[in-house]
């Protein structure tokens, strides 16, 4: 059974504090193939594989119906930067 987005933004939501998430279904409308983008302050002095085992962990029943899921995980500060590069 395909995953939606609705329903991946709901687990990620229910999970943790969000400031700002992508969800882009990479599968073209399938459900198979999720790429994210995951900004939250519960990221704050983790690595980034212990944000993405977090994240794995929370939706692990989602990601095991799944051909592909790929994140990328940043603490507020951190895409503020990413922002302010991209715009200069």
């Amino acid at each position: 059974m395909p995953i939606d987005t609705i329903a991946l933004e709901k687990a990620i939501k229910r999970a943790i504090p969000v400031t700002h998430l992508e969800i882009e279904d990479q599968s073209s409308g399938c459900g198979d193939n999720y790429a994210i983008v995951l900004v939250s302050e519960a990221f704050q002095g983790k690595t980034t594989l212990a944000r993405h085992r977090m994240v794995n962990e929370l939706l692990k029943d989602q990601i095991a119906q799944m051909h592909a899921f790929s994140q990328k995980t940043y603490t507020p500060a951190q895409y503020d930067e990413l922002q302010a590069k991209a715009s200069s």
